[in-house]
């Protein structure tokens, strides 16, 4: 059983923060002791915002440094990995997820640029083992769709895009261009955010107290993805686009798959564009979760909704992960067969991803 992560978390290097203040020194910077928080500043604006409405974790606590991991080089990334067993690691950015944010389009695209090459270098320090998933300034269409062209022929096995766009939801007209590049290029669609990095908020700016916030961000977040992407018609219009909704557990996909299919069924009418039941887009293989290892919800999901569409993410170096144990949980579980963990803990995922095998 090849055990694959797919959503690990990059530390971006120093090479590339160095590069990115050179290169736009009036746009990146590090935080200084006036500014009274740690955290990166970008475009005048704190990665994360540590404070205020939908505020993220400090800098500072967000990773899991306490229990031992050493995410700053490759060699420290594969030691972590063999202590948890994991045999390739998928890698979303850390400081970068907040890039579909940023209000300078053209700055927007070249950081974009910076990262996917040097996310395809480090992957190359990876022994095979690493895999990248690329960026795109996705607020500009046009530009996304040569960068997204670009990310694949580096290698890239992915790009991610943010829940919603700043006023735009994912089943709106302008990103059909978009859609249908990345089904052409079988260049599946990472959907990720986080709080704090100004990706705009569902939910959560009604709460102040970061614990809040992340309770509710992650699971509000897919929730409106999944409704633009199923009840908008997306995977109707590109029956080959893959998409993969993630660190929100799996635990809510049942329930949700269940509503949407209530209001299909007692309103479709409404939804014309929806010419499926919502959950056969995931036996289509469209739609892909991450799950927790210990979630009680994995054997009602699988039950429910088949063990074809769970992927086993660590989120390592994240606080939030359960290094160095987050595949304990999942080898020891009693309550799904042999078949559906390998499922979940690597073939899922190498074929979302294309992964060679």
């Amino acid at each position: 059983m090849r055990v694959v992560d797919a959503d690990a978390h990059v530390i971006e290097g120093r090479e590339l923060m160095a590069a990115l203040i050179e290169r736009f020194p009036d746009k990146v910077r590090f935080s200084t002791p006036g500014d009274g928080a740690t955290a990166l500043y970008i475009e005048g604006r704190p990665y994360p915002q540590s404070t205020g409405p939908g505020a993220g974790c400090r800098a500072e606590e967000g990773m899991c440094l306490d229990r031992g991991a050493n995410p700053f080089t490759p060699e420290g990334v594969l030691a972590d990995a063999d202590k948890e067993g994991i045999d390739r690691l998928v890698f979303f950015p850390s400081a970068a997820l907040g890039l579909p944010a940023y209000s300078d389009n053209q700055f927007a695209a070249a950081v974009a640029r910076m990262y996917n090459q040097w996310m395809h270098d480090y992957c190359g320090q990876g022994r095979g083992r690493f895999f990248g998933v690329g960026l795109v300034p996705i607020e500009d269409v046009d530009e996304s769709i040569k960068i997204l062209r670009e990310a694949k022929q580096l290698g890239l096995v992915a790009v991610m895009v943010p829940a919603v766009l700043r006023s735009r939801n994912l089943d709106h007209s302008d990103l059909e261009s978009f859609y249908t590049v990345a089904e052409d290029l079988d260049m599946p669609l990472g959907i990720h955010g986080a709080p704090g990095i100004h990706l705009p908020k569902l939910g959560s700016e009604r709460f102040t107290n970061y614990l809040q916030v992340h309770c509710v961000s992650f699971p509000f977040d897919m929730m409106v993805a999944a409704t633009s992407l199923v009840l908008g018609g997306v995977f109707e219009r590109h029956p080959k686009l893959r998409v993969a909704l993630l660190e929100s557990g799996v635990g809510w996909v049942p329930y949700f798959m269940e509503r949407m299919h209530e209001h299909v069924e007692k309103r479709g009418r409404l939804t014309p564009e929806c010419k499926h039941e919502p959950h056969e887009y995931i036996a289509r293989g469209q739609l892909y979760v991450s799950c927790e290892p210990d979630e009680c919800s994995v054997p009602l999901a699988v039950a429910e909704l088949g063990a074809d569409f769970i992927m086993y993410a660590s989120d390592y170096p994240h606080w939030d992960g359960e290094f160095p144990n987050s595949t304990k949980p999942m080898r020891q579980r009693s309550d799904i067969s042999e078949e559906v963990r390998a499922r979940i803990m690597g073939r899922n995922a190498e074929r979302f991803y294309r992964l060679p095998t």
